[in-house]
């Protein structure tokens, strides 16, 4: 019998995209909730109930909700949402982060899906902190840039309205308040809060993270050399990784940075670029938002659990 696979809010931007993943699988079976009965509770419990996996792609409130519906089911929970990323039970579902985190997310009954914002910078910052170059309560500060989709359904709608009018580059999170930051610290490593400094663009999908390293301040100076030696090694033994490394090399401008390279895939790219002699460094993650940030990722662990290749 086919595992059972139940999109809990399918018709959101996360959720239409992990059921254009999921199309022409013949190794599972998507069951889907009647347009008419998505907002009756009982209807959903018994969807969410009758599922192997339940894949959440709500609000936090909502996905707190369906968590309860489903009681003691059995049913397994991927949720998308921010509601469980740094919750005790839950296993924290981007699978490169760790040598064992992807037999963690296997064996999970409870998977908490990354945040797209955070993901670029945890995949470059925790192999530094773990091999000791960077230390735990370094002050770090994080930019980048995202697609349009990053911000859901009323926020695609707002910019495709606005056409030619709508904002080219637009900074938020200017509180600093960014409901991702405590998912940043924790699976980073950090021990004080980032600052993080998003930008929206005028496009709709893919996205760009950068984090910028003031070195001069630390006792060791690491090179940059180093730098890329210590993320490299950490990639290099991982099986069935998404993530790759580029070579380090000194240059000015490349056109590997661009928000949209990986665009509709899962895949993400690392690179580190640095000026030793200014004791200056910058890490860099390439990825899709809507794919390694979001549905993409959704879908590995998916996989992981169900113990499927893809």
């Amino acid at each position: 019998m086919k595992p059972k696979i139940f999109i809990d809010g399918e018709h959101g931007t996360t959720g239409l995209q992990i059921r254009a993943r999921l199309a022409g699988r013949d190794d599972i079976e998507v069951i889907s909730i009647p347009v008419e009965r998505r907002k009756d509770a009982a209807a959903r419990a018994d969807f969410l109930r009758a599922a192997d996996i339940a894949i959440l792609c709500l609000p936090d409130a909502a996905a707190k909700e369906s968590v309860a519906l489903i009681g003691d089911a059995g049913t397994r929970v991927i949720d998308a949402s921010t509601a469980h990323r740094v919750a005790d039970g839950w296993a924290y579902g981007f699978p490169e982060m760790d040598r064992e985190q992807a037999k963690k997310i296997a064996a999970a009954k409870l998977v908490a899906n990354p945040g797209c914002w955070p993901q670029g910078p945890i995949a470059t910052l925790r192999p530094l902190i773990q091999a000791g170059l960077i230390p735990a309560d370094f002050p770090v500060t994080m930019n980048g840039i995202s697609g349009y989709s990053g911000g859901g359904r009323q926020m695609v709608e707002d910019y495709e309205a606005k056409g030619d009018d709508a904002p080219e580059f637009l900074p938020y999170g200017l509180t600093f308040q960014h409901k991702h930051v405590p998912e940043l610290k924790l699976y980073s490593g950090l021990t004080r809060d980032p600052l993080m400094q998003p930008v929206v663009g005028d496009f709709a999908q893919g996205m760009m993270t950068a984090v910028p390293l003031q070195l001069g301040t630390l006792d060791r100076i690491p090179t940059g050399a180093e730098l890329h030696a210590a993320i490299a090694d950490h990639y290099a033994g991982l099986q069935d990784s998404v993530v790759e490394v580029a070579p380090y090399e000194a240059v000015e401008r490349t056109a590997e940075l661009n928000p949209e390279s990986y665009n509709d895939t899962n895949r993400m790219r690392l690179h580190v670029f640095a000026n030793d002699d200014r004791a200056q460094a910058m890490l860099v993650a390439v990825y899709d938002n809507l794919g390694k940030g979001a549905s993409g990722a959704a879908v590995q662990n998916m996989d992981l659990m169900l113990g499927l290749k893809h």
